[in-house]
């Protein structure tokens, strides 16, 4: 059987080796399993520990993508499996959410350069993956998103860190509608630094292999290396402005909204825009789960204040009652097990929610935060 991640280490050309870790699972569009984020995890930490490894790359098997998001399906299972439970008897969830979170910030304050190859699509956990590192690259090919309003969910593994410091309080919108971005826009937003051309990549690997690593003193050398081979390969010239920065000053505009059913009718009024692009963003978040979009919202007000930390610790108590609350296995049954695409939303409005509905899933599952499975996030290296 094919391990879900390979993992392996090559030479430099002075001293050292670096890594790479690949998602192997390109029939299902390489979307992230319990069992492959914690390979990443124990590998990741193994190769932080050896002195001899310089940097890590991560990319994806296929030619289509980096990473769709997660694999849903056992999800699924679990929540039938619990149906009724209190949100913290779903031991699958409790699991799977905590080791891709910890996953998350690992990357986040990882003590090496990775750089991330995100060639293809990028979305929902891809994401998550992507964000912290500290090197993203993309293609002219990559499409990027976090679509979970579609699902019934809301854009975790840090979103609500990670949208909420693009520039115009841009993430609101992405959050509301699962917008795609291109390479161009990706670059725009800051939510990719470089973009290079496909045919490309395997001269950028032979550049990085050069790295002289008997030359390079600590990590800001190093990084500043790796910048200059991405850089001396960029394609970002070749770009014209994505459907984003075109239309960044209407929609920058229309984020300073705060009040979540003002902001959400604004959006639903681009499904009459000229622009395909804004009418299949408002489409989207209009067949979407009116809660996800409610809930995006409210969780990047909530962490606009917090530590890194602290969103993932948020995040993981939400993640976790959205498991229980019957949304999320109502949008799963409708993408992928039925596929009816038909999924009947409770509540069916953005003015039917209410605060206390907001509250609840934003609580604390657990007897008390201390009980949480990531309640030593950020105190400890993982």
């Amino acid at each position: 059987m094919t391990a879900p991640v390979l993992f392996q280490e090559k030479p430099l050309a002075s001293q050292g080796r670096y890594g790479v870790a690949t998602l192997n699972q390109p029939a299902k569009l390489n979307s992230l399993s319990l069992d492959m984020c914690q390979l990443l995890t124990d590998q990741l930490t193994r190769w932080e520990q050896d002195p001899s490894i310089a940097f890590v790359i991560f990319e994806g098997a296929g030619e289509k993508a980096f990473c769709a998001g997660g694999d849903l399906h056992q999800m699924y299972a679990s929540m039938q499996q619990n149906a009724g439970k209190p949100a913290a008897d779903n031991a699958y969830a409790a699991q799977f959410f905590a080791v891709e979170y910890r996953l998350d910030y690992q990357i986040h304050t990882y003590s090496k350069p990775i750089i991330c190859w995100g060639h293809g699509v990028v979305m929902g956990g891809g994401i998550g993956l992507m964000a912290g590192t500290s090197h993203r690259v993309v293609s002219e090919s990559s499409r990027l998103a976090m679509p979970e309003v579609t699902i019934g969910l809301f854009p975790d593994v840090g979103g609500s860190w990670d949208l909420n410091h693009l520039p115009g309080r841009i993430g609101r919108f992405l959050a509301a509608t699962g917008a795609i971005l291109n390479a161009a826009d990706s670059l725009f937003t800051g939510m990719a630094d470089y973009c290079v051309r496909h045919a490309d990549w395997s001269a950028i690997i032979a550049d990085l292999e050069r790295v002289d690593m008997a030359q390079t003193a600590g990590r800001r050398q190093l990084d500043q290396h790796i910048h200059e081979v991405l850089t001396q390969h960029s394609a970002a010239a070749t770009l014209d402005a994505g459907p984003l920065q075109t239309h960044y000053a209407l929609l920058s505009a229309l984020c300073n909204n705060r009040d979540i059913s003002s902001l959400y009718r604004a959006f639903a009024a681009l499904a009459d825009h000229a622009d395909p692009w804004l009418v299949r963003a408002a489409q989207t978040m209009l067949k979407g789960a009116p809660l996800s979009v409610a809930l995006g919202l409210t969780l990047q007000e909530r962490a606009l204040h917090l530590s890194l930390a602290q969103v993932f610790q948020l995040e993981y108590n939400v993640a976790l009652n959205c498991c229980a609350h019957g949304q999320l296995q109502e949008g799963i049954r409708a993408l992928l097990v039925d596929k009816d695409k038909n999924p009947q939303w409770q509540p069916t409005s953005i003015e039917q929610i209410t605060p206390a509905e907001i509250d609840a899933l934003l609580a604390c599952p657990w007897p008390s935060a201390a009980d949480s499975p990531l309640a030593d996030l950020g105190q400890v290296r993982i």
